[in-house]
């Protein structure tokens, strides 16, 4: 009944062209990819705990206040934090009016609605990460939350950009396909490894002398070779499925992507290592997470082209024909 009515309400707008739903879609891949930027700024500012609770910012308050212990300058950036997940959530929201307006089918639908309740379980776990005291596994798994929710939104960008009365074309051999799926595979170890280093590093997210954030209790050098051995086999089986897509004669638009996916995994190979030698700096770390999302877009990118939704041949010919 509550979704009846909410399909009735929406179907009083106007109707959404395939640009609007394909620009709003991006838009949930950036700001899905941007709250994980964001909150990389809130753990190397050591601004965490710049609001102490949830989901006020502190007891009896939802925005910073000058009675708190927390510096102003921690609480901004936590609470600005915060404010980002409106942006989130708007956007999240937009695009399931936009598809539901459009009438898309089932499987549009469907990934449509994973964004806002995906948003809610953020929120959750970000409550949890707060009240827990910034328990290092539970930012890991904020973090992981959100890459993969990057993942999901491209592939929405990919299946709104296709024709819902098309057929399924497979453009690539199953052998390639599951070769990209095993990237992917590949890069969640190295997401989860990565999440480790962090959770063993200098950067906890908040440096209180009257707190302790708890850390991964390993040895952050066996853990960063983990980590770059994880990233040399998903580079590995990149170089592998870029040869055999010249080798099968892919689309250019598949080896284009393959040639984006690389570049970023060597410029984030490269952040990592100067990272190493440098004693982890600030910045360095929120580029690392920027690329971390970049890489997993231009993965998932490179995944959902294997298969796509086209028009028949009939169907393409048909305006053709009609306008002759």
């Amino acid at each position: 009944m509550l979704y009846r009515g909410f399909v009735n309400l929406v179907n009083r707008l106007p109707l959404p062209s395939l640009a609007v739903q394909k620009w709003i879609a991006i838009a949930v891949v950036v700001s899905q990819g941007g709250i994980a930027v964001t909150g990389s700024v809130v753990r190397v500012t050591a601004s965490g705990l710049g609001c102490t609770t949830w989901p006020q910012c502190h007891p009896g308050s939802f925005v910073p206040t000058g009675t708190s212990t927390a510096p102003w300058f921690h609480q901004a950036v936590e609470f600005g934090n915060r404010l980002l997940t409106f942006v989130v959530v708007a956007t999240a929201a937009a695009v399931v009016i936009a598809v539901t307006r459009a009438a898309r089918r089932r499987e549009v639908l469907f990934y449509a609605w994973l964004m806002p309740l995906s948003t809610v379980a953020q929120a959750v776990i970000g409550g949890i990460t707060v009240l827990t005291g910034l328990l290092w596994w539970t930012v890991a798994i904020h973090m992981l939350v959100s890459m993969a929710m990057v993942w999901l939104s491209v592939i929405l960008v990919h299946k709104i950009d296709q024709p819902d009365d098309g057929v399924d074309v497979v453009v690539l051999p199953k052998q390639l396909r599951w070769l990209a799926a095993l990237s992917g595979v590949a890069l969640a170890g190295t997401l989860v490894a990565g999440t480790m280093v962090t959770g063993a590093g200098p950067h906890a997210g908040d440096k209180s002398p009257e707190r302790t954030v708890a850390r991964l209790d390993l040895d952050i050098t066996n853990l960063v070779h983990l980590h770059a051995e994880l990233l040399v086999g998903y580079l590995s089986l990149l170089v592998g499925l870029g040869f055999a897509l010249y080798a099968v004669g892919a689309r250019a638009a598949i080896t284009l992507r393959m040639k984006v996916v690389v570049g970023l995994v060597l410029a984030q190979a490269a952040v990592g290592l100067v990272q190493f030698w440098t004693d982890v700096p600030a910045v360095l770390v929120t580029i690392h997470v920027a690329l971390a999302g970049a890489c997993t877009a231009a993965t998932a990118a490179l995944y959902a082209a294997g298969r796509v939704r086209e028009l028949a041949p009939a169907q393409a010919d048909a305006p053709a024909a009609t306008a002759a």
